[in-house]
């Protein structure tokens, strides 16, 4: 069963931008925009973890995070607080609070992803996968190492993002655009061309000469990982 994660954040843009790639990710995602709508949905349905905006409306998210700590079917649910608070003072009131982890925005999505993934090895552990599979192709996240048919293959750390991201959504395309928000984060400007010399790195690392490339070219729409290729 795919962890489910609720996302309470007033700010549209922000909450579509997280929802995509956790759904990228496999997680079912919850979103709300008000601390009170979010206390309610805690009620009827718990989640696996929290990333919870310290100022939505309603009630705040630190009040919140309060009342979550309060209440003994929720003192233990993971919670990743979301904030433009960076000092020190509200890194501490926040973590006293009772929240697990503390990001500031703006932030990378790679970061806030790794960072899920890993509060949720600690505390759900069933739901967080270390490894992707398909073909003959392995990817282990927490060694960082890759095989293809037994070779264990190097890959520098943008081609490795790079190939981790494609593998969670075989199949799907992703567009350049997307793919520099998932790999590289929102915040970071640089060409969409970038996206093309880290794939040509990537095909030709993974690739022998007798091996299928699982890396499929969308014309006009960008790339995707071929769930389908086989060994030639």
């Amino acid at each position: 069963m795919n962890a489910r994660i609720l996302i309470v954040e007033d700010e549209e843009s922000l909450t579509t931008l997280l929802r995509y790639n956790l759904e990228a990710e496999g997680f079912e995602v919850v979103c709300a925009t008000r601390g009170d709508e979010a206390d309610l949905l805690l009620r009827e349905q718990l989640p696996d973890l929290i990333l919870l905006d310290w100022m939505v409306p309603g009630l705040s998210g630190i009040e919140l995070c309060r009342r979550i700590r309060a209440r003994r079917e929720t003192e233990r649910l993971p919670i990743i607080m979301l904030t433009a608070r960076g000092e020190e003072g509200d890194r501490v009131r926040g973590l006293a609070t009772g929240a697990d982890d503390y990001i500031v925005k703006p932030f990378s999505v790679p970061e806030l992803l790794a960072r899920v993934r890993a509060l949720l090895r600690r505390t759900k552990p069933a739901h967080v996968s270390s490894t992707l599979a398909a073909g003959d192709i392995e990817l282990d996240r927490l060694s960082h190492r890759i095989r293809r048919s037994g070779r264990e293959i190097h890959l520098g750390p943008t081609e490795f993002k790079l190939l981790e991201f494609l593998m969670r959504s075989p199949g799907r395309v992703f567009s350049r655009e997307q793919l520099l928000d998932g790999v590289w984060g929102h915040d970071v400007y640089i060409d969409e061309r970038t996206v093309d010399v880290h794939v040509g790195r990537l095909r030709k690392a993974i690739n022998r000469a007798k091996q299928n490339d699982p890396i499929r070219t969308v014309r006009g729409s960008g790339y995707s990982f071929d769930e389908m290729f086989s060994e030639a």
